[in-house]
């Protein structure tokens, strides 16, 4: 189920699903379950479809309306799906735990900022890393 409320956040249009992203492997896998017809693309009656069914997955009383409860409820799961693949990306060794010097070390946002490799951040990095943000947020 948290899987598809995951889906059902891209599709709802959380998250844009471009070119550039169905070239990637999680983008290629979502591609693959859209595109119904196998053409290599998503075309707008396939994206219906798929939206039909998210809806029905969101309402979850069935009454033709998703209303704050139902929202809230789907984003209590999404907000358990990431934090449960954030602990798995800390967990470095694959030992099902994370430890102190695991969670201390993972930093992947900074590392993405820290474009020169150089273990700091500078002003042009993290202005680099507010733009981007910015143009997701878009």
């Amino acid at each position: 189920m948290k899987r598809s409320v995951l889906i059902a956040a891209l599709l709802i249009g959380l998250v844009p699903l471009g070119a550039a992203q169905a070239r990637d492997l999680p983008g290629q896998r979502i591609l693959q379950r859209i595109d119904t017809n196998g053409d290599g693309v998503i075309s707008k009656d396939e994206m219906t479809a798929v939206r039909e069914r998210v809806f029905k997955r969101l309402d979850r009383n069935g009454d033709g309306i998703i209303d704050e409860k139902e929202i809230a409820s789907a984003r209590a799961e999404v907000a358990q799906a990431r934090l449960g693949n954030r602990w798995r990306r800390m967990d470095a060794n694959g030992d099902g735990k994370v430890s102190e010097q695991e969670f201390a070390s993972s930093m992947p946002l900074f590392d993405l900022a820290d474009r020169d490799g150089d273990d700091k951040l500078s002003a042009d990095e993290i202005a680099s890393v507010r733009k981007l943000i910015a143009e997701h947020a878009n």
